[in-house]
């Protein structure tokens, strides 16, 4: 399917976001659970679904994908270990600067990897032409 509308694109590339960000998650979970800690997965896969299908730079789907990777990481850390006092998602996020500096910096690492991944190619020069 070849879209040429700019804005049904972004949607589009925002829709895959939010599927990898889900898939993302659970992965999270499985693999949290067998050991491995990979808090960046859920940011990681969101800017990698939005970036398949918008190949083209795009500042503002980086910026919103930078948003959901960090949403995507809160909510996957949330699942995971939510604080004893209270498990309640906004207890959570009111308590994020709680967290261990690690949970931290994996979160922004996860969000910062969410606009990275969407980023597209850069617009620069047309390949050469093949004689």
């Amino acid at each position: 399917m070849n879209v040429q509308n700019p804005r049904v694109k972004l949607v589009l590339a925002v829709a895959c976001a939010l599927g990898g960000g889900l898939v993302g998650h659970f992965l999270f979970i499985w693999m949290a659970r067998q050991g491995f800690y990979a808090l960046l997965l859920p940011g990681a896969l969101v800017g990698i679904g939005a970036g398949m299908v918008l190949k083209e730079r795009s500042v503002p789907l980086m910026v919103i994908c930078a948003v959901m990777g960090l949403a995507f990481g809160t909510f996957s850390e949330w699942r995971l270990r939510p604080f004893i006092a209270d498990n309640s998602f906004s207890y959570f996020v009111t308590h994020l600067p709680d967290l261990l500096p690690l949970t931290k910096l994996m979160l922004a690492l996860s969000a910062i990897c969410g606009a990275y991944f969407a980023r597209g190619r850069s617009p620069s020069r047309p390949p050469a032409a093949i004689p």
